[in-house]
């Protein structure tokens, strides 16, 4: 009989599972002190319960925190961790930068949007993780002390899997688990707008939508949720936002040569931004096998940048990482699959 997961579960859910195995009802606030704050990952090892109740806990329940089973290093120091989720893999990106150090997590295995540059497109769709599933990135990362931000930027789309996510957001910055700062914290999208106006009211984490092109008929040929939720709408939507505070909005715009780079872009991204409290993040692309689109060079993306930011928008060129260890998201975890299959 399958394991249930402790990880992932409220302080009060963890109660009842305390309560149905008739445990002390300390017990409860042990467990969850064991789980999210010193990231126990044994019964055996959680010495102020007693041994019967360890016992009793091992015989019917999996703390559900799991190590990475894959680690590729790249000479920039960026580290791409393979974590096993049943059957497949999924890829969390560790990523230090001088005083910082970001992690990019993953919301499902695969992705079922499909978008033309994504390596995790091409796996098509394997499941939704768990809650469990997703704050196990963070909380079995070797270099967890040391995490400043988290990025929802991984595998999936995290707004497809709205449940599991806000339950790792409630865990991320519950005082009873992590406490961190939603701030801290940033969901990337594709504009998915039914839980988008969700998060927008339920969350209070960053937000960052994936735009890519502000043209409608040049979005659909990359991004087929284009067809159901055009750019425009997720952008109206936003808009009625209040952005004055300290959570941030940004649009991340991958900038693929004579495809995306042109005045008329830049024109345009002006006229549909406007005078929005954002940031646009632009991205090189980088090969992907069997995608025709091309890398822009140099020159190019900082005559993008320089061009928004002289129409008022802030713009910033994100430097690549780990170029050198598969860091296109989905690359890592088709090579393990291919691997498991051909054994």
């Amino acid at each position: 009989m399958e394991k249930e997961i402790l990880l992932g579960k409220t302080p009060e859910e963890i109660q009842e599972v305390v309560d149905r195995l008739g445990l002390p009802k300390f017990t409860g606030k042990q467990l969850v002190d064991w789980l999210y704050h010193k990231r126990c990952a044994s019964f055996a090892d959680m010495t102020n319960l007693s041994k019967s109740a360890r016992a009793l806990l091992e015989e019917q329940f999996e703390t559900g925190l799991v190590a990475p089973v894959k680690v590729a290093v790249s000479k920039d120091g960026t580290k791409k961790y393979l974590f096993p989720v049943g059957e497949y893999f999924v890829e969390t990106a560790y990523i230090p930068d001088r005083e910082r150090a970001t992690l990019c997590v993953s919301s499902q295995s695969g992705c079922q949007m499909d978008c033309l540059f994504c390596a995790t497109g091409k796996q098509g769709f394997q499941k939704n993780l768990s809650a469990a599933e997703i704050v196990n990135q963070i909380l079995s990362l070797p270099e967890f002390d040391t995490l400043t931000n988290v990025v929802f930027m991984g595998m999936g789309e995290p707004l497809n899997n709205y449940d599991n996510l806000m339950r790792s957001l409630d865990i991320l910055t519950g005082e009873w688990a992590l406490g961190w700062s939603p701030t801290r914290i940033t969901v990337s999208t594709c504009g998915v707008i039914p839980n988008l106006k969700r998060f927008l009211t339920e969350s209070k984490c960053n937000l960052a939508i994936s735009l890519h092109t502000p043209f409608h008929d040049e979005r659909l040929k990359i991004m087929p949720i284009e067809k159901n939720y055009p750019i425009k709408d997720v952008i109206h939507l936003v808009k009625q936002h209040d952005w004055h505070g300290q959570r941030r909005l940004s649009f991340e715009y991958i900038v693929f040569k004579d495809f995306n780079d042109s005045k008329e872009h830049i024109k345009e991204l002006a006229r549909l931004l406007g005078s929005m409290r954002c940031r646009v993040n632009l991205i090189s692309f980088h090969k992907v096998p069997g995608v025709p689109l091309k890398s822009p060079d140099a020159a190019t993306m900082t005559y993008f940048r320089d061009a928004l930011n002289d129409k008022a928008i802030l713009a910033t060129i994100r430097a690549s990482r780990g170029q050198d260890i598969q860091a296109a998201c989905g690359l890592l975890s088709t090579s393990a699959l291919d691997g498991r299959a051909s054994e």
